[in-house]
Protein backbone atom coordinates (compact mmCIF):
# COMPACT_ATOMS: atom_id res chain seq x y z
CA UNK A 1 0.00 0.00 0.00
CA UNK A 2 1.62 3.67 -1.09
CA UNK A 3 1.69 6.21 2.22
CA UNK A 4 -0.65 9.37 1.64
CA UNK A 5 2.56 10.92 3.75
CA UNK A 6 4.47 14.34 2.09
CA UNK A 7 8.02 13.64 0.77
CA UNK A 8 10.48 15.82 1.86
CA UNK A 9 13.15 16.84 -0.50
CA UNK A 10 16.54 17.99 0.35
CA UNK A 11 18.20 20.51 -2.27
CA UNK A 12 21.29 21.29 -1.60
CA UNK A 13 24.74 22.78 -3.53
CA UNK A 14 27.55 20.18 -2.92
CA UNK A 15 31.84 20.56 -4.18
CA UNK A 16 33.06 17.58 -5.63
CA UNK A 17 34.50 16.31 -2.65
CA UNK A 18 31.60 16.37 -0.69
CA UNK A 19 31.25 19.89 1.21
CA UNK A 20 28.18 22.38 1.21
CA UNK A 21 30.55 25.04 2.25
CA UNK A 22 33.97 26.27 2.28
CA UNK A 23 36.06 26.66 5.51
CA UNK A 24 37.92 29.67 2.92
CA UNK A 25 34.66 31.25 2.70
CA UNK A 26 32.74 32.23 -0.57
CA UNK A 27 30.30 30.61 -2.20
CA UNK A 28 30.40 27.86 -5.30
CA UNK A 29 27.26 28.09 -6.79
CA UNK A 30 27.67 27.10 -10.64
CA UNK A 31 24.31 29.14 -11.76
CA UNK A 32 22.70 29.04 -15.16
CA UNK A 33 19.26 29.51 -16.66
CA UNK A 34 19.34 25.34 -16.48
CA UNK A 35 20.04 25.31 -13.02
CA UNK A 36 17.34 27.99 -11.79
CA UNK A 37 15.05 26.38 -14.72
CA UNK A 38 15.53 22.87 -12.45
CA UNK A 39 15.22 24.82 -9.16
CA UNK A 40 12.22 26.71 -10.19
CA UNK A 41 10.88 23.02 -11.71
CA UNK A 42 11.74 21.33 -8.15
CA UNK A 43 9.20 23.59 -6.43
CA UNK A 44 5.82 22.73 -9.02
CA UNK A 45 5.09 19.88 -6.41
CA UNK A 46 5.92 21.87 -2.96
CA UNK A 47 3.59 24.01 -0.75
CA UNK A 48 6.19 23.96 2.32
CA UNK A 49 9.71 25.28 2.59
CA UNK A 50 11.31 23.74 6.04
CA UNK A 51 14.50 25.71 6.88
CA UNK A 52 16.58 25.69 10.07
CA UNK A 53 16.56 28.76 12.02
CA UNK A 54 20.09 30.24 10.75
CA UNK A 55 19.16 29.49 7.03
CA UNK A 56 16.06 31.55 7.31
CA UNK A 57 17.83 34.56 8.84
CA UNK A 58 19.56 35.07 5.57
CA UNK A 59 17.32 33.08 3.04
CA UNK A 60 14.19 34.61 3.66
CA UNK A 61 14.79 38.61 3.40
CA UNK A 62 17.16 37.44 0.28
CA UNK A 63 14.75 35.93 -2.00
CA UNK A 64 11.70 38.49 -0.76
CA UNK A 65 14.23 41.14 -2.21
CA UNK A 66 14.78 39.19 -5.64
CA UNK A 67 10.97 38.84 -5.94
CA UNK A 68 10.69 42.39 -5.39
CA UNK A 69 12.94 43.17 -8.46
CA UNK A 70 11.12 42.00 -11.55
CA UNK A 71 14.97 42.92 -13.27
CA UNK A 72 16.48 40.04 -11.59
CA UNK A 73 17.37 36.95 -13.46
CA UNK A 74 16.12 35.10 -10.89
CA UNK A 75 12.89 36.98 -9.90
CA UNK A 76 10.68 34.17 -10.81
CA UNK A 77 12.51 31.84 -8.51
CA UNK A 78 12.62 34.48 -5.73
CA UNK A 79 8.55 34.67 -6.09
CA UNK A 80 7.85 31.09 -5.82
CA UNK A 81 10.46 31.05 -2.62
CA UNK A 82 8.58 34.15 -1.55
CA UNK A 83 4.92 32.90 -1.80
CA UNK A 84 5.58 28.90 -0.36
CA UNK A 85 4.34 29.33 2.76
CA UNK A 86 7.80 28.60 5.15
CA UNK A 87 8.34 26.30 9.02
CA UNK A 88 11.17 27.42 10.42
CA UNK A 89 12.33 24.53 12.76
CA UNK A 90 13.69 26.48 15.98
CA UNK A 91 13.67 25.32 19.60
CA UNK A 92 15.02 29.30 20.64
CA UNK A 93 12.65 31.32 18.34
CA UNK A 94 8.85 31.75 19.82
CA UNK A 95 7.46 33.80 17.28
CA UNK A 96 8.11 34.42 13.12
CA UNK A 97 9.59 37.38 12.46
CA UNK A 98 8.99 37.04 8.22
CA UNK A 99 5.92 36.76 6.50
CA UNK A 100 4.88 33.66 4.99
CA UNK A 101 6.14 31.88 8.16
CA UNK A 102 5.68 29.34 11.09
CA UNK A 103 8.19 28.54 13.72
CA UNK A 104 8.04 24.47 14.77
CA UNK A 105 9.63 23.40 17.85
CA UNK A 106 10.46 20.31 19.86
CA UNK A 107 11.72 16.99 18.88
CA UNK A 108 12.53 17.62 15.19
CA UNK A 109 11.54 13.91 14.41
CA UNK A 110 8.19 14.12 15.60
CA UNK A 111 7.53 17.94 14.55
CA UNK A 112 9.10 16.85 11.50
CA UNK A 113 6.71 13.74 11.03
CA UNK A 114 4.00 15.73 12.06
CA UNK A 115 4.52 18.19 8.94
CA UNK A 116 4.77 15.24 6.52
CA UNK A 117 1.41 13.66 7.53
CA UNK A 118 -0.36 17.15 6.81
CA UNK A 119 -2.64 16.87 3.83
CA UNK A 120 -0.72 18.84 0.86
CA UNK A 121 2.07 18.29 -1.25
CA UNK A 122 5.69 17.77 -0.49
CA UNK A 123 8.17 19.84 1.83
CA UNK A 124 11.17 21.43 0.49
CA UNK A 125 14.40 21.66 2.70
CA UNK A 126 17.37 24.33 1.88
CA UNK A 127 20.47 23.43 3.84
CA UNK A 128 21.72 24.67 6.80
CA UNK A 129 24.15 22.40 7.21
CA UNK A 130 23.74 21.73 10.69
CA UNK A 131 19.58 21.37 10.00
CA UNK A 132 20.33 18.76 7.23
CA UNK A 133 22.95 16.45 8.46
CA UNK A 134 20.41 16.08 11.67
CA UNK A 135 17.53 15.40 9.16
CA UNK A 136 19.30 12.93 7.24
CA UNK A 137 20.67 11.25 10.49
CA UNK A 138 17.18 10.94 11.46
CA UNK A 139 16.26 9.44 8.40
CA UNK A 140 13.85 12.16 7.51
CA UNK A 141 14.88 12.67 3.85
CA UNK A 142 12.83 11.28 1.16
CA UNK A 143 15.01 12.44 -1.83
CA UNK A 144 18.00 13.94 -1.71
CA UNK A 145 18.93 16.58 -5.14
CA UNK A 146 22.49 17.73 -4.93
CA UNK A 147 23.48 19.92 -7.04
CA UNK A 148 27.38 18.51 -7.61
CA UNK A 149 29.63 21.62 -8.74
CA UNK A 150 32.86 21.47 -10.45
CA UNK A 151 35.40 22.58 -7.83
CA UNK A 152 36.98 20.99 -5.11
CA UNK A 153 37.27 23.14 -1.62
CA UNK A 154 39.44 20.90 0.56
CA UNK A 155 37.79 21.46 3.68
CA UNK A 156 34.12 22.64 4.90
CA UNK A 157 31.01 21.46 6.50
CA UNK A 158 29.22 18.28 5.39
CA UNK A 159 25.47 17.37 5.51
CA UNK A 160 26.59 13.42 5.42
CA UNK A 161 28.15 12.68 9.05
CA UNK A 162 27.55 11.22 12.23
CA UNK A 163 25.43 8.54 11.14
CA UNK A 164 24.21 5.21 12.92
CA UNK A 165 23.98 3.34 9.87
CA UNK A 166 24.89 3.06 6.84
CA UNK A 167 22.94 5.42 3.97
CA UNK A 168 22.00 3.29 1.10
CA UNK A 169 20.48 5.24 -1.88
CA UNK A 170 19.58 4.44 -5.40
CA UNK A 171 19.77 6.86 -8.23
CA UNK A 172 16.71 8.33 -9.38
CA UNK A 173 17.96 10.93 -12.54
CA UNK A 174 20.34 13.07 -12.50
CA UNK A 175 20.65 15.66 -15.14
CA UNK A 176 24.42 17.64 -16.80
CA UNK A 177 23.89 21.17 -16.78
CA UNK A 178 26.00 23.09 -19.59
CA UNK A 179 27.26 25.62 -16.39
CA UNK A 180 29.25 22.01 -15.31
CA UNK A 181 26.93 21.57 -12.61
CA UNK A 182 25.04 18.08 -12.13
CA UNK A 183 22.24 17.51 -10.51
CA UNK A 184 22.29 14.03 -8.41
CA UNK A 185 18.20 12.60 -7.83
CA UNK A 186 18.73 9.81 -5.11
CA UNK A 187 16.04 8.34 -3.21
CA UNK A 188 16.78 5.89 -0.09
CA UNK A 189 16.81 2.28 -1.22
CA UNK A 190 14.55 -0.02 0.04
CA UNK A 191 16.21 -3.37 1.66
Amino acid sequence: MESNMRKLKLQMQISLDGFVSAKYGGTFFNWDDEVRSFCIENLADVDCILLGSKTAENLIPYWAGVANNAEDPDYELGKRITEIPKAVFSNNLKDSKWDNASIVGGNIITEINKLKNKRGNNILVYGGYSFASSLIKDGLVDEFNLLLNPLAVGDGEVIIKDLNKNLLLTLKKYIPFACGTILLSYVERKK
